[in-house]
This record gives structure tokens, C-alpha cells and sequence, in this order.
């Protein structure tokens, strides 16, 4: 078994990769949040639905509504289609990176990369054993986009978690990859403008960037992916928004992405669309309501 990256306060091991991590802390049928006391220790994540010693916040934790793991307790599977047995929920986090001027940057995966290709989210990736979570998300925007927070110009505060699969469906197929999520927001002192002048994406994970204001970003997070009732959207919504598109040759050109590409919901069939990645759609409404407060 590979180390430990979430576990359950009481529980020495690890949550295995078949359970849902929502059920065994007693998520109910529900869409959600549930709130989640969590520490947040180097290299791993302590969850609870109750306080425990060394808890050192207090998170919503939510699930998609087409979340494989609670279906695959109730169903049988067929011979030979197996889930892993040696590994444990992997720990991710990403950073919800908020300019002076509360635009916060969200990066387009690439099409070639085997999790979640072309799909926009915030920066992020796993986090390194012993590693902190801070250093980690920190690390992984820098990875991703090449920028560097200077020290005492940002702070930060934890948002919230999210369990995550890949493929996001059963009816994709049997998930091959089960993460815990945790959504850090980090407020920097400096300008969308200054911050963009410095961002250098890796062309191997990053396909294009762009920079989401509050009115834009509230009408993605109201597009719920598994709800059959569909949200009211703003009538001044604009029809687009602009990005920066990396070029073949190393070059970035402007990307005028149609609102509409951003209001996609997860379709029932595989498929590669560019849309929102529905963990980030409850990040952002996390994000709206700590604006909001």
C-alpha cells in the first residue's frame, strides 16, 4: 500500500481506493456539502465528521451527483472488472489564485494528458509526500504557470474539498483515478495585469489561461453538473470571454472562448469537450461566497 495520503481520524489506514469518502463520513443522499473537520498535516489529510484533536479546520466536502463510488456498493461488477486494491485515495490541491482586482486564473488542460484532458481548472496536482499543503498547491502553480508569489504579498485560507474520479462517470467506465481535493485560495496583493505579464505556461500541462471576474464565474458555478433543472442565467451575460491561447511554436495568441463553452455540463457519454471542470464549479462558488462576506 502506498503511503498514506487521506485518512480518517481513529483510523490508522489509509481510505482504501473503492470506498467513498464522502459515505464513510456519512454523507446521505443528498447533493451536499457536508461539513468536514479536517488537519491539514504535512503530506496528508485527516477528515472527520466530528471534532478530533489536531483538526484545524472546518471545510465543506462534496461529491458530484454522478460520483462512481457509492453506485459501484450497489452494483455488481462484471467478471474481470476489478479496481485497484493496492492504493489508497490520492491527495490533490489547487489554488484559486485571486488578483488585486478579484479575478481569479483558471489554466485549459492539455488534450494529451490521461486525467481530465481539456477541461479548465485552477492550478494544481498531487501533493508530494512530506510535503505541506501550502508548499504544494504554491509548487504546483508554479509548475503549471510559472509564477512565483513573491513572500508577504498573498495570503491564504482553505476553501473546501471535493472527491473526485476519473473517469468522472460510470458510464464511461470503472474509475481509474480517486482523489480528495483541496481548494486553497490565495489572495494575492498584486493586478490580474501584473501578475499575467509574468505567467509562462507549460505548454506540456497548459494549453491556454484566462481570468474569470465575479459575474462570469457566478453564472459557470450555477451550470450544476447531474441536475436536470437548469439555473437562471444573467440576460447581460457577455458571449464571451477573452484567454490566451498557446501556439505550437512557443508563442501564446488571444482566445476568444465562447461563454457558452464555460456553461457546459458533464455529458452522460466519454467525450473530450472543453467545459469547466465540475470540482471547479463548486470551487468558484466557494470563492463567490468568501468574496460575499
Amino acid at each position: 500500500m502506498a503511503a498514506a495520503r487521506v485518512l480518517l481520524s481513529g483510523r490508522p489506514e489509509s481510505v482504501s481506493f473503492a470506498q467513498s469518502v464522502c459515505g464513510l463520513l456519512g454523507a446521505g443522499p443528498g447533493l451536499g456539502p457536508w461539513p468536514t473537520y479536517c488537519g491539514l498535516k504535512r503530506g496528508q489529510l485527516v477528515l472527520s465528521d466530528r471534532p478530533f484533536p489536531g483538526a484545524s479546520a472546518r471545510l465543506p466536502l462534496q461529491r458530484p451527483p454522478f460520483c462512481p463510488f457509492p453506485a459501484l456498493d450497489q452494483q455488481p461488477r462484471a467478471p474481470g472488472a476489478e479496481l485497484p486494491t493496492n492504493r489508497g485515495v490520492d491527495l490533490a490541491v489547487a489554488v484559486v489564485l485571486q488578483s488585486s482586482d478579484q479575478t481569479v486564473l483558471l489554466t485549459r488542460r492539455t488534450r494529451t494528458l490521461n486525467v481530465s484532458p481539456n477541461l479548465w481548472v485552477p492550478p494544481g496536482g498531487h501533493v508530494e509526500p512530506d510535503e505541506e499543503l501550502l508548499d504544494g498547491g504554491l509548487r504546483e502553480l508554479w509548475e503549471e504557470s510559472g509564477l512565483q508569489l513573491p513572500q508577504g504579498q498573498f495570503f491564504w485560507v482553505p476553501l473546501g474539498l471535493w472527491e473526485s474520479a476519473y473517469p468522472p462517470r460510470l458510464s464511461w467506465g470503472l474509475p481509474k483515478y480517486h482523489h480528495i481535493i483541496l481548494y486553497l485560495l490565495v489572495i494575492s496583493q498584486e493586478s490580474q495585469q501584473q501578475l499575467q505579464a509574468r505567467i509562462q505556461p507549460n505548454p506540456r500541462e497548459v494549453s491556454a489561461l484566462m481570468w474569470l471576474g465575479r459575474d462570469v464565474a457566478a453564472a459557470v458555478a450555477a451550470t450544476e453538473d447531474g441536475t436536470e433543472t437548469p439555473r437562471h442565467l444573467p440576460q447581460d451575460l457577455p458571449p464571451s470571454v477573452l484567454a490566451v491561447e498557446l501556439e505550437e511554436n512557443g508563442g501564446a495568441r488571444p482566445l476568444v472562448l465562447p461563454t457558452s463553452t464555460l456553461l457546459r455540463t458533464t455529458p452522460a457519454t466519454a467525450d473530450s469537450k472543453e467545459r469547466v471542470s465540475t470540482g471547479t464549479k463548486f470551487a468558484l462558488r466557494l470563492w463567490l461566497q468568501h468574496l460575499g462576506r
